[in-house]
């Protein structure tokens, strides 16, 4: 019910039925309850269509709160968001780096503190924390399948000492999947049934959603697109495998690639911090190699749209196979550079998508793209505590539309 309010904006009781088939009276309940619990409020009355004018609900958006908190080797991005999804307060701080895991997580509950107390935010409203990475996490096997920078989180049960460390309950997933999840809640897919996030940040990753629920697989690893292979005889991946996605088109590749270069790395400032004795960052390195692009620096030129070409092929298989309508380009690497590849992507989807005869593939770039893993791990929160999943339920097309133009009464 509160995901079709959600997902409406304005809704009147009438249009909750309509919506979910459910009938009058069990409407009348649980709107009884959700105002009752605070978290739903009357907001003046629609249109007069000739009868009595029907009294609208909209969320309460400052009733519920919830946490979202992206760890990553470069960075740790944190949000808070209302009811609605919409961020409140968000920071960014250094990331885990080679820091030991419980030294992070003090780190992280304190950090987690102050970004709550900055908006005077009352702790009793924080529904939970979601906590997303570069790859899936268990409470028994801390994080799986981890990339060669965070190998010393393997065995460390990050969501159940973050859990201790704070005191709010914890959900936990990949980036790319939390991506995806916070374009839906945001409403930043419109009416796209079956879309993909398609997520670069210091590695490469999809999100997958269908019919507005979020498709996971067996063990939480659906969407790894970047272990897709392009090249059954290209360079070797973390993972094992050869020519995969990431190992091609990756920031670490492209980063390689322009050090490899002395004078593409001179000209992108990549040899400074090796000369002044600082450690390099994939991410800082990749930036700057998108800022010597934009200068006009060919070589970084030619490196980013070449990651983009393979990019824009991975896109195209995945859209294939879940006959997508919509992919969003997001992630904090694509954030940097996503002017470079959203032409790119677009152009591969449109010359050679299997179905463009029956619909096109829509390519945009995240309006949130570097902060959209901590934001779907906010929605994470608010979806597991407040929307029970239900298979099969799919909201009208014209939802939105189903109601007449609400009047605003005059305390609104």
């Amino acid at each position: 019910m509160l995901d079709v309010i959600r997902a409406a904006g304005t809704i009147s009781r009438v249009g909750l039925i309509n919506a979910t088939g459910f009938t009058g009276a069990t409407i009348s309940t649980v709107v009884r309850r959700l105002i009752d619990d605070g978290l739903v409020v009357e907001t003046g009355r629609a249109e007069s269509t000739g009868g009595k004018r029907r009294v609208l609900l909209q969320l309460n958006q400052s009733s519920r709160y919830a946490v979202g908190v992206h760890l990553d080797h470069a960075g740790l991005t944190y949000v808070l968001t209302n009811l609605g999804g919409s961020v409140v307060a968000r920071m960014s701080r250094a990331g885990a780096g080679a820091e030991d895991p419980p030294a992070v997580v003090a780190r992280m509950a304190g950090e987690v503190d102050a970004l709550i107390e900055s908006v005077g935010v009352k702790r009793e409203r924080v529904l939970g924390l979601g906590l997303v990475s570069p790859g899936p996490l268990s409470p028994t096997s801390g994080m799986r399948l981890t990339p060669p920078l965070m190998r010393h989180w393997e065995d460390f049960p990050l969501d159940r000492a973050l859990q201790e460390a704070t005191g709010l309950p914890v959900v936990s997933d990949n980036d790319a999947t939390a991506a995806a999840l916070g374009e839906h809640w945001s409403g930043g897919v419109g009416g796209a049934a079956t879309f993909a996030a398609l997520y670069m940040g210091t590695g490469i990753g999809a999100g997958l959603l269908v019919d507005g629920i979020t498709y996971r697989g067996t063990s939480g690893n659906a969407g790894e697109i970047g272990h897709s292979c392009l090249d059954v005889e290209g360079p070797e991946c973390w993972c094992g495998a050869r020519g995969c996605v990431e190992a091609l088109a990756g920031p670490s590749a492209v980063v390689a690639a322009a050090r490899a270069d002395e004078t593409l790395a001179r000209a992108a400032g990549l040899a400074d911090d090796s000369r002044r004795g600082r450690p390099s960052s994939v991410t800082a390195d990749f930036a700057a190699v998108t800022r010597a692009a934009r200068r006009g620096e060919p070589g970084a030129r030619a490196l980013l749209e070449r990651s983009a070409r393979y990019l824009a092929v991975a896109a195209r298989t995945l859209a294939n196979i879940m006959d997508l309508e919509l992919v969003v380009l997001t992630g904090p690497s694509l954030a940097i550079a996503g002017s470079v590849y959203l032409p790119v992507v677009q152009e591969e989807l449109d010359r050679a998508f299997f179905s463009r005869a029956a619909h096109p593939v829509a390519v945009r770039l995240s309006r949130s793209a570097a902060t959209a893993p901590a934001i779907g791990a906010a929605a994470m929160v608010l979806q597991s505590e407040l929307v029970p999943l239900r298979q099969g339920l799919r909201l009208p097309d014209n939802l939105a539309d189903s109601e007449p133009v609400p009047v605003r009464s005059a305390g609104a």
